[in-house]
Protein backbone atom coordinates (compact mmCIF):
# COMPACT_ATOMS: atom_id res chain seq x y z
CA UNK A 1 0.00 0.00 0.00
CA UNK A 2 1.20 3.42 -0.66
CA UNK A 3 2.69 5.28 2.24
CA UNK A 4 0.72 8.36 3.33
CA UNK A 5 2.26 11.74 3.70
CA UNK A 6 4.23 12.66 6.73
CA UNK A 7 1.38 14.66 9.00
CA UNK A 8 2.81 18.44 10.00
CA UNK A 9 -0.27 18.67 12.54
CA UNK A 10 -2.99 16.54 13.25
CA UNK A 11 -5.22 19.53 12.69
CA UNK A 12 -3.68 19.63 9.15
CA UNK A 13 -4.56 15.92 8.56
CA UNK A 14 -8.03 16.25 10.19
CA UNK A 15 -8.97 19.34 7.61
CA UNK A 16 -7.76 17.11 4.52
CA UNK A 17 -9.73 14.38 5.48
CA UNK A 18 -12.37 13.26 3.61
CA UNK A 19 -15.49 13.15 6.09
CA UNK A 20 -18.33 11.30 4.90
CA UNK A 21 -22.21 12.60 6.28
CA UNK A 22 -23.25 11.24 9.52
CA UNK A 23 -25.97 8.93 7.78
CA UNK A 24 -23.54 7.49 6.07
CA UNK A 25 -21.80 6.21 8.84
CA UNK A 26 -24.94 5.01 10.73
CA UNK A 27 -26.07 2.63 7.75
CA UNK A 28 -22.51 0.85 7.70
CA UNK A 29 -23.43 0.84 11.55
CA UNK A 30 -26.68 -0.71 11.43
CA UNK A 31 -28.29 2.74 12.88
CA UNK A 32 -31.80 3.30 11.53
CA UNK A 33 -32.71 7.05 10.11
CA UNK A 34 -35.32 6.96 13.18
CA UNK A 35 -32.74 6.73 15.71
CA UNK A 36 -30.36 9.66 14.54
CA UNK A 37 -30.45 13.32 15.67
CA UNK A 38 -28.65 15.32 13.42
CA UNK A 39 -26.32 18.11 14.93
CA UNK A 40 -25.21 19.00 11.38
CA UNK A 41 -24.11 16.92 8.85
CA UNK A 42 -21.22 15.32 10.63
CA UNK A 43 -22.56 14.33 14.17
CA UNK A 44 -25.54 12.91 15.64
CA UNK A 45 -27.06 12.16 19.06
CA UNK A 46 -28.68 8.58 18.74
CA UNK A 47 -31.87 6.94 20.68
CA UNK A 48 -30.73 4.19 21.70
CA UNK A 49 -34.51 3.34 22.61
CA UNK A 50 -35.04 3.04 19.05
CA UNK A 51 -31.93 1.03 17.92
CA UNK A 52 -33.22 -2.15 15.70
CA UNK A 53 -33.27 -5.68 17.87
CA UNK A 54 -31.07 -8.53 16.54
CA UNK A 55 -31.68 -11.51 18.76
CA UNK A 56 -29.55 -13.54 16.91
CA UNK A 57 -26.09 -11.38 17.64
CA UNK A 58 -24.41 -11.86 20.25
CA UNK A 59 -23.32 -8.89 22.12
CA UNK A 60 -19.73 -7.22 20.70
CA UNK A 61 -16.78 -8.44 22.57
CA UNK A 62 -15.17 -5.48 24.26
CA UNK A 63 -11.45 -4.22 23.31
CA UNK A 64 -9.85 -2.20 26.84
CA UNK A 65 -7.06 0.05 25.65
CA UNK A 66 -4.49 1.14 28.61
CA UNK A 67 -1.55 2.35 29.13
CA UNK A 68 2.05 2.41 30.86
CA UNK A 69 2.21 5.09 33.49
CA UNK A 70 2.10 8.17 31.26
CA UNK A 71 4.70 11.16 30.82
CA UNK A 72 4.66 14.42 29.93
CA UNK A 73 6.03 13.46 26.12
CA UNK A 74 2.41 11.45 25.65
CA UNK A 75 1.86 8.31 25.11
CA UNK A 76 -0.74 8.30 22.08
CA UNK A 77 -3.55 6.15 23.84
CA UNK A 78 -6.28 8.00 21.76
CA UNK A 79 -4.62 7.42 18.76
CA UNK A 80 -3.97 4.14 19.39
CA UNK A 81 -7.37 2.97 20.25
CA UNK A 82 -8.83 4.46 16.90
CA UNK A 83 -5.83 3.14 14.66
CA UNK A 84 -6.25 -0.38 16.43
CA UNK A 85 -10.31 0.04 15.39
CA UNK A 86 -9.39 0.82 12.58
CA UNK A 87 -7.42 -1.81 11.31
CA UNK A 88 -9.50 -4.41 13.15
CA UNK A 89 -12.28 -2.70 10.21
CA UNK A 90 -9.67 -3.08 7.51
CA UNK A 91 -9.80 -7.22 8.43
CA UNK A 92 -13.20 -7.28 7.45
CA UNK A 93 -14.70 -6.87 11.06
CA UNK A 94 -17.68 -5.54 12.38
CA UNK A 95 -15.71 -2.94 14.70
CA UNK A 96 -17.37 0.25 16.81
CA UNK A 97 -15.10 2.40 18.71
CA UNK A 98 -16.32 4.03 22.15
CA UNK A 99 -14.52 6.66 23.83
CA UNK A 100 -14.95 9.96 25.96
CA UNK A 101 -15.14 13.35 25.42
CA UNK A 102 -12.57 15.50 26.12
CA UNK A 103 -12.75 18.58 28.70
CA UNK A 104 -11.74 21.69 27.75
CA UNK A 105 -9.85 21.82 30.71
CA UNK A 106 -6.61 20.05 29.33
CA UNK A 107 -6.91 20.93 25.70
CA UNK A 108 -6.90 24.83 27.02
CA UNK A 109 -4.57 23.43 29.76
CA UNK A 110 -1.80 21.13 28.29
CA UNK A 111 -3.12 18.49 25.75
CA UNK A 112 -4.61 20.88 22.86
CA UNK A 113 -7.04 18.43 22.03
CA UNK A 114 -7.86 14.85 22.91
CA UNK A 115 -9.25 12.96 19.47
CA UNK A 116 -6.51 10.84 18.84
CA UNK A 117 -3.60 11.88 15.93
CA UNK A 118 -2.12 11.68 13.00
CA UNK A 119 -4.14 9.94 10.51
CA UNK A 120 -5.73 8.04 13.51
CA UNK A 121 -8.58 10.49 14.34
CA UNK A 122 -12.06 10.53 15.11
CA UNK A 123 -13.91 13.42 13.29
CA UNK A 124 -14.78 16.32 13.46
CA UNK A 125 -11.60 16.72 15.36
CA UNK A 126 -12.55 20.54 15.75
CA UNK A 127 -16.15 19.93 17.09
CA UNK A 128 -15.77 17.32 19.44
CA UNK A 129 -12.66 19.42 21.15
CA UNK A 130 -14.60 22.49 21.86
CA UNK A 131 -18.19 22.53 22.51
CA UNK A 132 -19.21 19.10 20.36
CA UNK A 133 -23.06 18.53 21.27
CA UNK A 134 -23.37 20.61 24.36
CA UNK A 135 -23.16 17.11 26.61
CA UNK A 136 -20.25 18.86 29.02
CA UNK A 137 -22.58 21.79 29.49
CA UNK A 138 -25.42 19.75 30.35
CA UNK A 139 -23.59 18.08 33.13
CA UNK A 140 -22.74 21.46 34.32
CA UNK A 141 -26.06 23.03 34.34
CA UNK A 142 -27.21 20.02 36.31
CA UNK A 143 -24.43 19.46 39.04
CA UNK A 144 -24.82 23.97 39.47
CA UNK A 145 -28.48 23.75 39.13
CA UNK A 146 -28.52 21.58 42.20
CA UNK A 147 -26.36 23.50 44.52
CA UNK A 148 -28.57 26.65 43.52
CA UNK A 149 -31.19 24.60 44.69
CA UNK A 150 -29.73 23.36 47.67
CA UNK A 151 -28.63 27.08 48.79
CA UNK A 152 -31.80 28.09 47.67
CA UNK A 153 -33.62 25.67 50.56
CA UNK A 154 -31.73 26.95 53.10
CA UNK A 155 -32.23 30.38 52.57
CA UNK A 156 -36.03 29.69 52.53
CA UNK A 157 -36.16 28.36 56.15
CA UNK A 158 -34.46 25.28 55.73
CA UNK A 159 -37.07 22.20 56.18
CA UNK A 160 -34.37 19.24 55.57
CA UNK A 161 -32.13 20.76 58.50
CA UNK A 162 -29.07 20.62 56.23
CA UNK A 163 -25.92 21.86 58.15
CA UNK A 164 -23.74 24.68 55.90
CA UNK A 165 -20.91 23.62 57.18
CA UNK A 166 -21.42 19.92 56.10
CA UNK A 167 -22.28 20.39 52.62
CA UNK A 168 -20.00 17.92 50.48
CA UNK A 169 -20.79 18.99 46.93
CA UNK A 170 -19.22 21.25 44.73
CA UNK A 171 -20.31 23.59 42.04
CA UNK A 172 -18.20 22.48 38.91
CA UNK A 173 -16.68 24.30 35.57
CA UNK A 174 -15.73 22.78 32.44
CA UNK A 175 -11.85 24.84 33.11
CA UNK A 176 -8.62 24.36 34.64
CA UNK A 177 -9.21 27.09 37.60
CA UNK A 178 -7.20 26.88 40.39
CA UNK A 179 -8.33 30.15 41.73
CA UNK A 180 -11.95 28.59 42.25
CA UNK A 181 -11.05 25.38 44.27
CA UNK A 182 -11.78 27.35 47.73
CA UNK A 183 -14.27 30.51 47.86
CA UNK A 184 -16.80 32.03 49.85
CA UNK A 185 -20.49 32.61 48.59
CA UNK A 186 -23.55 34.43 50.22
CA UNK A 187 -21.46 37.37 51.40
CA UNK A 188 -23.62 40.75 50.87
CA UNK A 189 -25.88 40.18 53.63
CA UNK A 190 -29.71 38.22 54.41
CA UNK A 191 -30.76 38.72 50.66
CA UNK A 192 -27.89 37.25 49.46
CA UNK A 193 -28.18 34.10 51.19
CA UNK A 194 -26.51 32.42 53.90
CA UNK A 195 -22.58 32.32 53.87
CA UNK A 196 -20.71 29.54 53.71
CA UNK A 197 -17.19 27.88 52.48
CA UNK A 198 -17.53 26.81 48.93
CA UNK A 199 -15.27 25.65 45.90
CA UNK A 200 -15.42 24.36 42.44
CA UNK A 201 -14.45 20.96 41.29
CA UNK A 202 -13.74 20.64 37.13
CA UNK A 203 -17.10 18.80 35.49
CA UNK A 204 -15.37 15.63 35.09
CA UNK A 205 -14.86 15.31 38.61
CA UNK A 206 -18.92 15.88 39.57
CA UNK A 207 -20.89 13.03 40.48
CA UNK A 208 -23.00 13.73 37.79
CA UNK A 209 -20.69 13.30 35.35
CA UNK A 210 -20.09 9.72 36.98
CA UNK A 211 -23.64 8.94 37.57
CA UNK A 212 -24.23 9.98 33.62
CA UNK A 213 -21.46 7.62 32.29
CA UNK A 214 -22.91 4.75 34.69
CA UNK A 215 -26.13 4.94 34.22
CA UNK A 216 -27.79 2.16 31.68
CA UNK A 217 -30.93 4.28 30.72
CA UNK A 218 -32.73 7.47 31.50
CA UNK A 219 -34.54 5.60 34.60
CA UNK A 220 -31.93 4.62 35.80
CA UNK A 221 -30.01 8.22 35.64
CA UNK A 222 -32.89 9.73 37.46
CA UNK A 223 -32.77 6.57 40.36
CA UNK A 224 -28.75 7.54 40.43
CA UNK A 225 -29.60 11.13 40.79
CA UNK A 226 -31.88 10.60 43.74
CA UNK A 227 -29.66 8.95 45.40
CA UNK A 228 -26.76 11.54 45.51
CA UNK A 229 -25.98 12.59 48.92
CA UNK A 230 -25.05 16.27 48.77
CA UNK A 231 -24.43 17.05 52.61
CA UNK A 232 -25.64 16.27 55.81
CA UNK A 233 -27.79 17.64 58.45
CA UNK A 234 -27.18 18.65 62.01
CA UNK A 235 -27.29 15.93 63.49
CA UNK A 236 -25.26 13.86 60.66
CA UNK A 237 -27.34 11.92 58.75
CA UNK A 238 -26.87 12.35 55.07
CA UNK A 239 -29.17 14.59 52.81
CA UNK A 240 -29.67 13.39 49.14
CA UNK A 241 -30.89 14.68 45.72
CA UNK A 242 -34.06 12.57 46.34
CA UNK A 243 -34.59 14.28 50.00
CA UNK A 244 -34.78 17.44 48.04
CA UNK A 245 -37.37 16.02 45.21
CA UNK A 246 -35.35 17.84 42.60
CA UNK A 247 -33.92 14.55 40.59
CA UNK A 248 -36.56 15.15 38.02
CA UNK A 249 -35.15 18.39 37.12
CA UNK A 250 -31.62 17.08 36.84
CA UNK A 251 -32.95 14.60 34.48
CA UNK A 252 -34.88 16.91 32.32
CA UNK A 253 -31.57 18.96 31.86
CA UNK A 254 -29.82 15.68 31.34
CA UNK A 255 -32.35 13.68 28.77
CA UNK A 256 -30.97 14.84 25.67
CA UNK A 257 -26.91 14.85 26.71
CA UNK A 258 -27.73 11.06 27.88
CA UNK A 259 -28.21 10.20 24.06
CA UNK A 260 -24.75 8.61 22.84
CA UNK A 261 -22.97 11.08 19.84
CA UNK A 262 -21.77 9.28 16.86
CA UNK A 263 -18.76 10.47 14.76
CA UNK A 264 -16.28 8.32 12.65
CA UNK A 265 -12.60 8.02 12.37
CA UNK A 266 -10.64 9.10 9.53
CA UNK A 267 -10.91 5.92 7.77
CA UNK A 268 -14.81 5.88 8.30
CA UNK A 269 -15.12 3.46 10.97
CA UNK A 270 -18.22 4.50 13.40
CA UNK A 271 -17.23 6.18 16.92
CA UNK A 272 -19.72 6.14 19.99
CA UNK A 273 -18.24 9.90 22.32
CA UNK A 274 -19.59 10.44 25.00
CA UNK A 275 -18.97 10.94 28.27
CA UNK A 276 -15.92 11.89 30.04
CA UNK A 277 -14.66 11.71 33.78
CA UNK A 278 -10.98 11.51 34.45
CA UNK A 279 -9.29 8.69 35.75
CA UNK A 280 -7.35 10.43 38.33
CA UNK A 281 -9.97 11.80 40.38
CA UNK A 282 -12.77 10.61 39.18
CA UNK A 283 -13.46 6.70 36.81
CA UNK A 284 -11.99 7.29 33.64
CA UNK A 285 -14.39 5.33 30.91
CA UNK A 286 -17.05 6.23 28.70
CA UNK A 287 -20.80 6.04 29.18
CA UNK A 288 -22.12 2.60 29.89
CA UNK A 289 -25.09 3.20 26.91
CA UNK A 290 -22.52 4.38 24.82
CA UNK A 291 -20.35 1.02 25.58
CA UNK A 292 -23.69 -1.26 25.52
CA UNK A 293 -24.74 0.41 22.07
CA UNK A 294 -21.47 -0.11 20.46
CA UNK A 295 -21.81 -3.90 21.27
CA UNK A 296 -25.50 -4.53 20.17
CA UNK A 297 -24.56 -2.55 17.09
CA UNK A 298 -20.83 -4.04 16.30
CA UNK A 299 -19.03 -7.41 16.50
CA UNK A 300 -15.91 -5.90 18.11
CA UNK A 301 -15.90 -2.42 20.37
CA UNK A 302 -12.69 -1.16 21.09
CA UNK A 303 -12.59 1.28 24.25
CA UNK A 304 -10.44 3.41 26.50
CA UNK A 305 -9.98 4.07 30.34
CA UNK A 306 -8.11 7.27 31.44
CA UNK A 307 -4.43 7.16 32.14
CA UNK A 308 -2.17 3.97 33.00
CA UNK A 309 -3.51 1.00 33.92
CA UNK A 310 -3.38 1.35 37.72
CA UNK A 311 -5.98 4.21 37.17
CA UNK A 312 -8.37 4.03 34.26
CA UNK A 313 -7.67 -0.13 33.81
CA UNK A 314 -8.69 -0.87 37.05
CA UNK A 315 -11.48 1.26 37.18
CA UNK A 316 -12.70 0.04 34.25
CA UNK A 317 -12.48 -3.72 35.65
CA UNK A 318 -13.64 -2.98 39.41
CA UNK A 319 -16.33 -0.12 39.13
CA UNK A 320 -17.84 -0.18 35.19
CA UNK A 321 -17.65 -4.14 34.52
CA UNK A 322 -19.13 -4.26 38.33
CA UNK A 323 -22.15 -2.10 37.38
CA UNK A 324 -22.49 -3.01 33.68
CA UNK A 325 -22.27 -6.32 31.47
CA UNK A 326 -18.74 -5.16 29.51
CA UNK A 327 -16.22 -6.57 30.61
CA UNK A 328 -13.24 -6.89 28.44
CA UNK A 329 -12.52 -9.81 26.17
CA UNK A 330 -9.17 -8.52 25.35
CA UNK A 331 -6.50 -5.85 26.82
CA UNK A 332 -4.09 -3.58 24.83
CA UNK A 333 -1.33 -1.71 27.04
CA UNK A 334 0.09 1.18 24.95
CA UNK A 335 3.63 1.81 25.38
CA UNK A 336 6.42 4.28 24.01
CA UNK A 337 10.23 4.17 23.86
CA UNK A 338 10.14 8.05 24.85
CA UNK A 339 7.90 6.76 27.87
CA UNK A 340 9.69 4.45 28.54
CA UNK A 341 13.17 6.37 28.46
CA UNK A 342 11.64 8.60 30.85
CA UNK A 343 10.48 6.39 33.70
CA UNK A 344 14.50 5.43 33.07
CA UNK A 345 15.71 8.43 34.01
CA UNK A 346 15.81 10.56 30.69
CA UNK A 347 14.65 14.19 30.58
CA UNK A 348 11.91 15.11 27.87
CA UNK A 349 14.65 17.01 26.52
CA UNK A 350 16.73 14.37 25.58
CA UNK A 351 14.01 11.59 24.83
CA UNK A 352 15.37 11.65 20.77
CA UNK A 353 18.67 10.49 21.84
CA UNK A 354 19.89 6.46 22.10
CA UNK A 355 19.94 5.35 25.52
CA UNK A 356 19.44 1.57 25.84
CA UNK A 357 20.40 1.76 29.07
CA UNK A 358 17.33 3.85 30.14
CA UNK A 359 15.16 1.75 27.83
CA UNK A 360 16.14 -1.53 30.26
CA UNK A 361 15.56 0.57 33.18
CA UNK A 362 12.07 2.11 32.70
CA UNK A 363 11.11 -1.20 31.35
CA UNK A 364 10.07 -1.96 34.87
CA UNK A 365 7.06 -0.11 34.49
CA UNK A 366 5.70 -1.69 31.52
CA UNK A 367 6.46 -4.64 33.35
CA UNK A 368 4.06 -3.96 36.55
CA UNK A 369 1.28 -2.89 34.08
CA UNK A 370 1.50 -6.20 32.34
CA UNK A 371 1.76 -8.28 35.32
CA UNK A 372 -0.73 -5.81 37.10
CA UNK A 373 -3.54 -6.86 33.98
CA UNK A 374 -3.14 -9.89 34.90
CA UNK A 375 -4.11 -10.39 37.89
CA UNK A 376 -7.78 -9.94 36.32
CA UNK A 377 -7.29 -12.93 34.52
CA UNK A 378 -7.09 -11.37 31.17
CA UNK A 379 -3.38 -11.66 29.40
CA UNK A 380 -2.77 -8.42 27.59
CA UNK A 381 -0.93 -7.44 24.20
CA UNK A 382 1.50 -4.40 24.20
CA UNK A 383 1.19 -2.04 21.59
CA UNK A 384 4.16 0.07 20.95
CA UNK A 385 3.10 3.35 19.53
CA UNK A 386 5.84 4.68 17.72
CA UNK A 387 7.21 7.83 16.95
CA UNK A 388 8.98 9.07 14.27
CA UNK A 389 12.09 9.65 16.05
CA UNK A 390 12.40 6.53 17.82
CA UNK A 391 15.40 4.45 16.88
CA UNK A 392 14.88 1.34 15.11
CA UNK A 393 17.45 -0.39 17.07
CA UNK A 394 15.61 0.73 20.59
CA UNK A 395 11.88 -0.59 18.86
CA UNK A 396 13.71 -4.16 17.76
CA UNK A 397 15.35 -4.59 21.51
CA UNK A 398 12.39 -3.87 22.92
CA UNK A 399 10.07 -6.48 20.96
CA UNK A 400 13.13 -9.00 22.07
CA UNK A 401 12.59 -7.77 25.61
CA UNK A 402 9.10 -8.73 25.43
CA UNK A 403 9.30 -11.89 23.41
CA UNK A 404 11.89 -12.95 26.61
CA UNK A 405 9.06 -12.04 29.05
CA UNK A 406 6.51 -13.92 26.93
CA UNK A 407 4.81 -10.69 26.08
CA UNK A 408 2.79 -10.81 22.49
CA UNK A 409 3.72 -7.28 21.34
CA UNK A 410 3.73 -5.19 18.05
CA UNK A 411 4.87 -2.05 16.56
CA UNK A 412 1.97 0.21 15.93
CA UNK A 413 2.75 3.04 13.43
CA UNK A 414 -0.71 3.91 13.24
CA UNK A 415 -0.07 7.74 13.87
CA UNK A 416 2.26 8.23 11.03
CA UNK A 417 0.66 5.47 8.11
CA UNK A 418 -3.24 4.67 10.14
CA UNK A 419 -4.93 2.27 11.07
CA UNK A 420 -6.76 2.34 7.37
CA UNK A 421 -3.80 1.68 6.31
CA UNK A 422 -1.12 -0.83 7.16
CA UNK A 423 0.42 1.13 10.32
CA UNK A 424 -1.72 -1.59 12.98
CA UNK A 425 -2.07 -4.88 11.01
CA UNK A 426 0.39 -6.40 13.07
CA UNK A 427 -0.93 -5.57 16.49
CA UNK A 428 -4.98 -5.71 14.98
CA UNK A 429 -3.81 -9.24 14.23
CA UNK A 430 -2.10 -10.24 17.86
CA UNK A 431 -5.58 -8.91 19.20
CA UNK A 432 -7.71 -11.29 17.13
CA UNK A 433 -5.66 -13.81 18.73
CA UNK A 434 -6.26 -12.78 22.04
CA UNK A 435 -9.80 -12.77 21.26
CA UNK A 436 -10.31 -16.05 20.52
CA UNK A 437 -8.88 -17.40 23.41
CA UNK A 438 -10.09 -18.43 26.52
CA UNK A 439 -11.80 -15.86 28.87
CA UNK A 440 -11.68 -15.67 32.39
CA UNK A 441 -11.90 -12.47 33.63
CA UNK A 442 -12.61 -11.45 37.53
CA UNK A 443 -12.80 -8.36 39.85
CA UNK A 444 -9.51 -7.66 41.73
CA UNK A 445 -11.57 -7.86 45.37
CA UNK A 446 -14.53 -8.47 46.32
CA UNK A 447 -17.04 -5.99 47.58
CA UNK A 448 -17.63 -7.64 50.90
CA UNK A 449 -14.25 -6.61 51.91
CA UNK A 450 -14.15 -3.52 54.28
CA UNK A 451 -13.59 0.07 52.59
CA UNK A 452 -9.99 0.21 54.14
CA UNK A 453 -8.87 -3.15 53.02
CA UNK A 454 -10.33 -2.84 49.22
CA UNK A 455 -8.00 0.73 49.83
CA UNK A 456 -5.22 -1.30 50.94
CA UNK A 457 -5.56 -4.66 48.27
CA UNK A 458 -5.31 -1.71 45.51
CA UNK A 459 -2.62 0.06 47.11
CA UNK A 460 -0.55 -3.20 47.66
CA UNK A 461 -1.50 -5.19 44.41
CA UNK A 462 -1.75 -2.63 41.64
CA UNK A 463 0.79 -0.17 42.79
CA UNK A 464 2.84 -2.57 44.38
CA UNK A 465 3.21 -0.08 47.67
CA UNK A 466 3.93 -1.41 51.19
CA UNK A 467 1.16 -0.19 52.86
CA UNK A 468 -1.04 2.86 53.48
CA UNK A 469 -1.42 5.75 55.47
CA UNK A 470 -4.94 7.21 56.51
CA UNK A 471 -5.08 10.59 57.78
CA UNK A 472 -7.28 11.31 60.83
CA UNK A 473 -10.35 12.99 58.64
CA UNK A 474 -10.14 9.67 56.64
CA UNK A 475 -10.41 7.53 59.35
CA UNK A 476 -13.38 9.73 60.51
CA UNK A 477 -14.68 9.02 56.97
CA UNK A 478 -13.90 5.26 56.98
CA UNK A 479 -15.94 5.62 60.44
CA UNK A 480 -18.92 7.10 58.59
CA UNK A 481 -19.39 5.10 55.64
CA UNK A 482 -19.49 1.98 58.21
CA UNK A 483 -22.53 3.88 59.85
CA UNK A 484 -24.35 4.57 57.29
CA UNK A 485 -24.28 1.37 55.35
CA UNK A 486 -22.24 2.44 52.31
CA UNK A 487 -18.93 0.06 53.13
CA UNK A 488 -20.25 -2.20 50.33
CA UNK A 489 -19.35 0.30 47.24
CA UNK A 490 -15.88 -0.18 44.99
CA UNK A 491 -13.62 2.11 45.50
CA UNK A 492 -12.37 4.88 42.90
CA UNK A 493 -8.78 6.13 43.80
CA UNK A 494 -7.98 9.63 43.55
CA UNK A 495 -3.88 9.36 42.53
CA UNK A 496 -1.21 10.92 40.33
CA UNK A 497 -1.38 9.64 37.25
CA UNK A 498 2.29 9.85 36.58
CA UNK A 499 3.29 7.26 39.20
CA UNK A 500 2.33 4.16 40.73
CA UNK A 501 2.90 5.76 44.14
CA UNK A 502 1.19 9.22 45.19
CA UNK A 503 4.21 11.12 44.52
CA UNK A 504 4.42 12.38 40.89
CA UNK A 505 8.17 12.05 40.73
CA UNK A 506 8.47 8.83 41.83
CA UNK A 507 8.66 7.43 37.99
CA UNK A 508 9.52 3.74 37.06
CA UNK A 509 8.38 0.81 39.05
CA UNK A 510 8.91 2.39 42.80
CA UNK A 511 9.11 -0.34 45.86
CA UNK A 512 9.20 0.38 49.59
CA UNK A 513 6.76 3.37 49.78
CA UNK A 514 3.58 4.25 51.96
CA UNK A 515 0.20 5.82 49.69
CA UNK A 516 -1.13 8.42 51.85
CA UNK A 517 -5.30 8.62 51.45
CA UNK A 518 -5.78 11.91 52.51
CA UNK A 519 -9.59 11.78 53.08
CA UNK A 520 -12.71 9.92 51.11
CA UNK A 521 -15.35 11.17 49.73
CA UNK A 522 -19.02 8.91 49.21
CA UNK A 523 -20.76 9.30 45.63
CA UNK A 524 -23.81 7.54 46.84
CA UNK A 525 -25.13 8.03 43.03
CA UNK A 526 -22.28 6.62 40.97
CA UNK A 527 -21.91 3.92 43.82
CA UNK A 528 -18.29 4.01 44.61
CA UNK A 529 -16.22 5.96 47.36
CA UNK A 530 -13.59 8.43 46.49
CA UNK A 531 -10.05 8.01 47.98
CA UNK A 532 -8.00 11.20 47.37
CA UNK A 533 -4.73 10.52 47.62
CA UNK A 534 -1.64 12.33 48.22
CA UNK A 535 -1.82 16.25 46.28
CA UNK A 536 -4.16 15.00 43.58
CA UNK A 537 -7.04 18.19 43.02
CA UNK A 538 -10.41 17.93 41.84
CA UNK A 539 -9.82 20.95 40.15
CA UNK A 540 -6.51 21.17 38.38
CA UNK A 541 -4.66 24.45 37.58
CA UNK A 542 -3.07 25.62 34.23
CA UNK A 543 0.20 25.00 33.63
CA UNK A 544 3.36 27.91 33.46
CA UNK A 545 2.41 28.54 29.27
CA UNK A 546 -0.78 26.90 28.66
CA UNK A 547 -2.05 25.57 25.40
CA UNK A 548 -4.41 27.74 24.77
CA UNK A 549 -0.94 30.45 24.69
CA UNK A 550 -1.23 28.91 20.77
CA UNK A 551 -4.61 28.90 19.69
CA UNK A 552 -6.27 30.74 17.21
CA UNK A 553 -8.46 31.56 14.61
CA UNK A 554 -7.79 32.12 11.09
CA UNK A 555 -9.42 35.00 8.51
CA UNK A 556 -12.21 31.95 7.91
CA UNK A 557 -12.76 31.15 11.51
CA UNK A 558 -10.75 28.09 11.20
CA UNK A 559 -8.92 26.72 14.66
CA UNK A 560 -5.13 27.71 14.87
CA UNK A 561 -3.18 25.31 17.35
CA UNK A 562 -5.58 23.03 18.24
CA UNK A 563 -3.30 20.00 18.58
Amino acid sequence: MKSLPTPTSDLEVARNAAIQPIDDIAAKAGIPAAALEHYGRYKAKIDTAKLLPNPGKPAGKVVLVTAMSPTPAGEGKSTCTVGLADSLARSGRNVMIALREPSLGPILGMKGGATGGGYSQVLPMEDINLHFTGDFHAVTSANNALMALVDNHIYQGNQLNIDPRRITFKRVLDMNDRALREVVIGLGGPTQGTPRQDGFDITVASEIMAVFCLASDLQDLKHRLAKITFGYTFDRKPVTVGDLGVEGALTLLLRDAIKPNLVQSIAGTPALVHGGPFANIAHGCNSVIATSAARQLADIVVTEAGFGADLGAEKFMDIKARYADVAPAAVVIVATIRALKMHGGVAKTDLRKPDPAALESGVANLRRHVHNVEKFGITPVVAINRFATDPEEELDWLLEWCAAEGIEAAVADVWGQGGGGSGGDELAAKVLTALAGPQSFRHLYPLELSVEEKIRTIVQEIYGADGVDFSVPALRRLAEIEANGWGGLPVCMAKTQYSFSDDPAMLGAPKGFTVHVRDLITKTGAGFIVALTGTVMTMPGLPREPAAMRMDVDDDGGAVGLF
